[in-house]
């Protein structure tokens, strides 16, 4: 080995080292001043170092053994130092995993429930733009506000977007890159955009697809359709 590459190689293992270091010191729990902050965060919950944007955290609950993986954002309300109310918004449940850069923003009500597992870049919010006036900027429009549940026992895959008034029942999963807008039951798996079922579970037939009433278009038009 030259001395270059010895000196690289003596670098390189510091580097890493002191990141290592840092990641642990920067892992925001509930004996860290930072975790003081929020309404509530639990006993062996912890936020991955480094974190995303995080705010209002007088109005987010994250339960017990739950997990927020690097760079994820969870806020609630439109900015810091604004007054709330006296309910909490965003309520993550006990033993869930949340994936590296997901975002969960909240100004009314997010209800996630014990267990759920999400991969990395999903998206959770429960406030929607608005374009009712043609005249102005959308941006500009005051948007509105549905509350959004998801089930206990759940998994969102990957860049899964769950929006406004969703609400997902227990034991479901939602496919990677679903757009999510509406309610779902228990026991189905969710897939595409718009999400809708592409497989439910019941007791007497365990996992099957939902029945087919309407041929659709093209098979109608399939000669002997």
């Amino acid at each position: 080995m030259s001395p270059r590459d010895a000196v690289r190689r003596i670098f390189g293992g510091l580097v890493h080292r002191a990141w290592a270091a840092v990641r642990v010191s920067g892992t925001i729990t509930p004996s860290t001043p930072a975790g003081y902050r929020f309404r509530r965060l639990g006993e062996g919950a912890c936020i991955s170092f480094p974190p995303g944007a995080i705010f209002g955290e007088a109005w987010i609950e994250i339960g017990d053994h739950t997990l927020i993986g690097e760079r994820v954002s969870i806020s609630a309300g439109m900015g810091p130092g604004v007054d709330l109310g006296p309910d909490s918004i965003v309520r993550i449940g006990g033993g869930c995993s949340i994936g590296r850069g997901s975002h969960i923003v909240g100004h009314h009500s997010i209800d996630i429930g014990d267990d759920v597992f999400a991969g990395p870049y999903v998206y959770i919010t429960d406030q929607n733009h608005v374009y009712d006036d043609p005249d102005t900027p959308i941006g500009r429009q005051w948007p509105r506000n549905k509350p959004v549940a998801i089930g206990a026992g759940s998994w969102l895959g990957t860049g899964a977007i769950i929006l406004p008034g969703t609400r997902i029942g227990r034991q479901s999963v939602v496919a990677a890159g679903a757009v999510v807008n509406s309610e779902f039951p228990d026991h189905c798996v969710i897939a595409g955009v718009p999400a809708k079922i592409v497989r439910r579970h019941t007791p007497d037939m365990g996992w099957r697809p939902p029945l087919k009433t309407d041929p659709g278009p093209l098979r109608a038009l399939r000669p002997g359709a």
